[in-house]
């Protein structure tokens, strides 16, 4: 799989151009590396992962259940300069960041699944308005969607970290979203979660796992104790990013195109992507026998899409090493 580099080696961003500040292309050699957590994104990422997503669906009944083994390739590219956010309320800022491509295809066909093309960057305190120092991510999905969410980033010695369990349990408008423990009573009225049950609404791979189903997190927890093997974890970087702004209190969301938005009757449009969280864990796993210590990238991404009335839960895992 080729990928592509997003930007040409020769830009840079000048900076900021104001009177009192002319714009320079500044020199870091020496400094702290003004991507701070986010610079240990940088470089290509393969591996593997899964992925589910209910489809709305034309027909007899509303919805179809994909389930996908996936392979996945996750290229960074540092964007030279600083980045110029010009301010009215307060003096400018400067952001850093890195061009990103994701490509997911289908283990086994190599059909493609997703591409996306996006940003991510850091952002620095600022008091109007009055908010911390966060990052985000600026994101562009093929399907018909844009998507910019901000949150947090961390970085902690050791590990491994917990691991969240995630679902994908849908859930009517105007009721709380149920949890993990609810699986069996929600596959009562979602039968293609019970992968015992056969259906022509649901489409798998062979060898599919119901704990799998119940929990897409736990392909993380499988994948973490494998590389864990007869090692330690030595440093983690912890960045979570929402566009319900959890973290960041304003600012960010999501934008469909009026296909995928459309209202009226039935509510929710054709396929409406309402909400998008994601957690990524960087991980620098400590290496054995004179090898030297290796990267590890793991992320779960729930994006919560709306139609029929109803919040269908799509989720994407993987785990992927440093080329």
């Amino acid at each position: 799989m080729t990928v592509i580099a997003q930007t040409d080696p020769e830009f840079a961003f000048a900076g900021l151009d104001t009177p009192e500040a002319p714009a320079t292309t500044r020199t870091l050699t020496g400094t702290p590396d003004p991507l701070g957590p986010l610079a240990a994104l940088e470089g290509t990422w393969k591996g593997h992962g899964f992925n589910a997503i209910w489809r709305p669906h034309h027909g007899s009944q509303d919805r179809v259940l994909e389930l996908n083994r996936t392979d996945e390739t996750l290229a960074f590219s540092r964007i030279n300069g600083p980045i110029p956010n010009r301010g009215l309320a307060m003096h400018d800022i400067e952001m850093f960041g890195l061009t990103y491509m994701q490509q997911i295809s289908e283990s086994g066909t190599g059909a493609g699944l997703h591409i996306e093309p996006g940003i991510w960057a850091i952002v620095p305190k600022t008091t109007d308005p009055n908010v911390p120092a966060s990052v985000v991510r600026m994101a562009s999905i093929p399907h018909g969607t844009v998507v910019l969410a901000q949150g947090v980033a961390e970085v902690h010695t050791g590990g491994p970290q917990h691991i969240p369990d995630a679902n994908l349990l849908p859930f009517f408008f105007g009721t709380p979203p149920p949890k993990n423990s609810d699986f069996h009573s929600v596959a009562q009225t979602f039968p293609e979660l019970d992968l015992s049950k056969p259906t022509a609404f649901r489409v798998m791979p062979a060898g599919m796992r119901q704990d799998t189903v119940e929990n897409p997190n736990s392909v993380l927890e499988r994948a973490l104790e494998s590389s864990l093997q007869g090692t330690t974890m030595k440093q983690r970087t912890f960045l979570h990013v929402s566009t319900t702004h959890s973290d960041v209190k304003s600012g960010g969301g999501t934008a469909n195109t009026a296909f995928l938005a459309a209202s009226g009757n039935p509510p929710g449009g054709n396929a409406r992507a309402a909400q998008v969280d994601a957690t990524f864990w960087i991980e620098t796993i400590a290496g054995t026998g004179g090898h030297p210590d290796t990267q590890q990238l793991q992320y779960t991404q729930l994006v919560m899409l709306d139609f029929n009335g109803i919040h269908w839960p799509h989720v994407t895992v993987a785990t992927l090493q440093k080329q």
